[in-house]
């Protein structure tokens, strides 16, 4: 079933490169608690960067006021991936800049899979912007976009920026 998922969002992503949907357009496909629910996601997280090597690490929340089977977070760079990544397990690479990660099921009030990325990028950077923002969520309504649309500057110190 995470297969399936991460599959589906890089299906639907690639869709969107190649202009089937609109731009800007969230993909909807896959499973999902589906079109009427509504759901509060958000993310916390941080964020280290030490030359080429840049480190994330966040935890998907559901406030409700519905569970979700599962969601997709989107990790947007400012810098370019280095080729050959090994993600983590639901991870998939979606562009020259992007992962995406399937977040497990959200229950009402509760906590999904804690997520942890080790990307190199193509080059050492002094500095990096991550976006973490949701890619997916199976249709559901969230009102409150301001808890998981993050940007976090992260420079080359080492240093552990929270989210």
């Amino acid at each position: 079933m995470r297969r399936v998922a991460v599959r589906s969002v890089v299906l639907a992503g690639l869709l969107v490169l190649a202009g089937g949907l609109p731009a800007g357009a969230h993909a909807s496909a896959g499973a999902g608690d589906g079109p009427g629910a509504e759901a509060d996601v958000a993310y916390h997280g941080r964020v280290s960067l030490t030359g080429a090597r840049l480190r994330i690490w966040l935890v998907p929340e559901n406030d409700g006021p519905a569970a979700l089977a599962n969601a997709t977070v989107r990790v947007r760079l400012s810098a370019g991936l280095a080729d050959g990544q090994e993600l983590s397990r639901g991870c998939a690479r979606a562009g020259l800049r992007e992962v995406v990660c399937e977040t497990g099921p959200l229950p009402l009030h509760g906590r999904g899979r804690h997520i942890g990325l080790a990307l190199g990028l193509r080059e050492p950077a002094s500095e990096v912007v991550v976006r973490v923002d949701t890619w997916w969520n199976g249709g559901a309504a969230d009102r409150n976009l301001a808890n998981n649309e993050h940007v976090v500057l992260a420079l080359d110190t080492g240093d552990a920026y929270a989210f």
